[in-house]
């Protein structure tokens, strides 16, 4: 298994560094079932790959062994963002039957985290995620990792994520803070739901932490999004993850 280095790690402040850990910790609350975790947004841009990234690297840290997964295989960011050098073969490469589980499976200069990056542009990627490849691939996963986290492209753009869903434990979606609309969270959630996952939470991310308005005792009144389409008799028995991230 080849081993490559991020040489551009993102630097955390304490603040940030404590939201994950709160995040991570909330991923083991809901129980050792949930091992296999997907992660989407409404729109490019709102910070999932980052957060997917620094999640499995705080598993990492507290001493799990953790597989991130990019499965943005339309434009994935991860290998210009982290300035790891030439990455030969991806997750497309394994998918289309061209390489192995090994050749793709990257161990980091994390100790405890290995990586697949997304591989080169596919013209079918939703065909290759649908296939049996792919649960093949993260049931030997499931054997090896205890969590395996899966980065995906946007569900208010394409459904890649949809179908990603439908093969894991739990999703996560991620919202920017004052740029996504109640109505269309709304409606990436029900996307979601109509995938038959349970959805774990939400992250709100790029968060500004001095303003009031997202003050810890606000979380139930958060601007637009208010407890996120939840009826009332949801509210106590919907486990929702908030994590408070900047970036």
């Amino acid at each position: 298994m080849s081993t490559i280095t991020f040489h551009k790690r993102q630097s955390l402040d304490t603040k940030t560094i404590e939201s994950y850990k709160a995040l991570r910790t909330n991923i083991q609350f809901c129980g050792n079932q949930i091992q296999v975790i997907s992660f989407t947004s409404c729109t490019p841009n709102e910070g999932k790959s980052s957060i997917t990234f620094h999640l499995a690297e705080s598993f990492a840290e507290c001493g799990k062994k953790v597989l991130m997964i990019d499965a943005d295989m339309r434009k994935s960011v991860l290998v210009g963002r982290y300035q790891v050098g030439a990455v030969e073969k991806g997750l497309s490469d394994y998918l289309s039957g061209q390489c192995s589980f090994e050749e793709v499976c990257l161990e980091t200069d994390i100790d405890g985290m290995n990586i697949i990056f997304s591989g080169p542009f596919a013209p079918n990627p939703t065909e290759l995620l649908q296939g049996q490849i792919f649960a093949e691939m993260l049931k030997h996963a499931r054997e090896v990792y205890d969590y395996v986290l899966i980065d995906t492209p946007p569900l208010g753009s394409v459904t890649d994520s949809a179908i990603v869903a439908k093969v894991v434990d739990g999703a996560i979606l991620v919202i920017e803070a004052d740029a996504i609309s109640y109505r269309f969270a709304q409606n990436v959630k029900n996307q979601l739901e109509r995938s038959d996952v349970r959805i774990l939470g939400t992250v709100l991310n790029k968060v500004p932490f001095h303003s009031k308005k997202y003050a810890y005792g606000a979380y139930g009144h958060y601007g637009n999004y208010g407890s996120y389409g939840m009826k009332s008799e949801e509210k106590n028995t919907r486990k929702s993850i908030f994590g408070w991230l900047k970036q």
